[in-house]
């Protein structure tokens, strides 16, 4: 994994250019730590598609498959 193709190396030169970027940006979206609309911290993750839960309170809520709405 380098700075450039991030979590998107792991395709090697397969997929194209295009569809890589795709990917990488989308992973960076569901990985990072989001908003939460309960106690509005920093501090949400994704446990599965759909499912997020707050680090700080504790909520578990539904939302969309890689970004909290």
């Amino acid at each position: 994994m380098t700075k450039k193709v991030g979590s998107t190396g792991r395709f090697g030169a397969r997929y194209g250019k295009k569809v890589r970027k795709r990917v990488l940006d989308i992973e960076k979206k569901l990985r990072g730590w989001h908003k939460c609309p309960y106690c509005s911290k920093l501090r949400v993750k994704r446990m599965a598609v759909g499912i997020w839960k707050c680090k700080s309170c504790n909520k578990e809520f539904a939302g969309r498959a890689y970004e909290v709405k």
